[in-house]
């Protein structure tokens, strides 16, 4: 275990408590005390460190990890299931004709596979309508357009092969690139800004 604690670069503790928790399997044991470690392990210890330091719980965490070990059919439900454990999930239940309504706004044909990500935007766009500002529906599109683009591009993207480095992927471009996206809005409206209203000279 020092060897396997040397190369992830995390404390024995910490590994131990992973495997106390069965978020890593056990090594193959060589004696009552011993047990050999392999690439196996080090690179789950990289998702499972992607998932906490991500602010997902264990009990999640073991979730996402068990839909490793027994993978669905589908590349979609196992990516789904990474998303799910770091994408925020409200409290206030969204009618569901309300989603229906933002679905066919959007334009889009198979919405209910995940109604729960649309409930998201339904909410925000409440919030936005009870402080009175009106999102004009140009800005509206472009929004959707972009983020069209940007996801299609992080798709694209996917690590294939390697369900664990699939996962870590989705679950730290969610977790931090989001923040990363933010801050590039806030360097392109600048420029807009000053395009629009150039400084005297």
């Amino acid at each position: 275990m020092a060897e396997l604690s040397a190369e992830s670069g995390l404390p024995v503790a910490t590994i131990k408590f992973y495997l106390r928790e069965g978020l890593l399997p056990q090594g193959v044991r060589t004696s009552a005390t011993q047990a050999t470690y392999g690439d196996a392990h080090l690179r789950r210890l990289r998702v499972i460190r992607a998932l906490i330091d991500a602010g997902v719980s264990v009990a999640r965490a073991r979730k996402v990890l068990a839909t490793l070990d027994e993978p669905p059919d589908e590349v979609a439900a196992l990516l789904a299931e990474a998303h799910a454990a770091v994408a925020p999930s409200g409290e206030e239940d969204v009618p569901l004709a309300e989603i229906e309504d933002l679905a066919e706004q959007l334009g889009l044909q198979c919405w209910t596979h995940r109604p729960e990500r649309l409930a998201e935007v339904a909410r925000a766009m409440r919030t936005l309508r009870e402080a009175g500002f009106a999102l004009p529906p140009e800005v509206m599109r472009t929004y959707w357009t972009s983020m069209r683009h940007i996801a299609a591009a992080e798709i694209a993207e996917i690590p294939v092969g390697d369900p664990d480095e699939a996962v870590r992927y989705v679950v730290l471009g969610t977790a931090l690139v989001e923040p990363l996206l933010l801050a590039l809005r806030r360097v392109a409206e600048q420029l807009a800004t000053v395009e629009r209203f150039p400084p005297n000279p």
